[in-house]
């Protein structure tokens, strides 16, 4: 008798664990799908890739020429005219503020990082990326690590079942 009860209580766990290896599996695929159409093609479209070292008066070193230098991607697209579009939400103090902050940097530092268009379809450079490699590496990071945890759920009940059913046949 106590050894049904047992078998049986195996079995529900077993199931559960099923289900929860299954359900982390799901969840990960759908995490994958939801970053493929929403993060990728922001990647891909970026046309900013190279990245080279930029002066003050914005003189592409990688070419020799004098480009107009914006924020980010965002910034060429809200305000073609301006390098730094801020935010709706900040009020004119954080803006002004900001805006004293990216002065005095480029002040302080004659020449600085940037990333320009090596196809030459854009005649401007950015000074930084909105999806770099690093952060696309990163979304993908937990989906990866919520299948792979699955994947062992899985496999270690599968093992449980298979060990427990050579015991019972010896």
């Amino acid at each position: 008798m106590l050894g049904k009860k047992l078998v049986t209580a195996q079995k529900r766990g077993e199931t559960r664990a099923l289900c929860l290896g299954l359900g982390m599996v799901a969840c990960s695929m759908m995490m994958y799908f939801f970053i493929g159409i929403t993060i990728v093609p922001f990647y891909t479209k970026s046309v900013w890739t190279t990245e080279t070292v930029c002066k003050v008066w914005v003189n592409l070193t990688a070419s020799g020429q004098e480009v107009m230098l914006y924020q980010t991607e965002d910034t060429l697209e809200r305000n073609p005219k301006c390098s730094y579009v801020p935010d709706k939400s900040e009020n004119s103090k954080e803006v002004k503020a900001r805006i004293e902050t990216i002065a005095s940097n480029f002040k302080k530092y004659h020449t600085f990082p940037c990333y320009y268009d090596p196809g030459g379809t854009q005649t401007n450079v950015i000074l930084s990326r909105l999806y770099p490699p690093k952060g696309l590496l990163f979304a993908f990071l937990w989906p990866t690590l919520m299948f792979t945890g699955g994947c062992l759920i899985i496999v270690l009940v599968k093992i449980s079942q298979y060990v427990s059913v050579l015991s019972a046949w010896q």
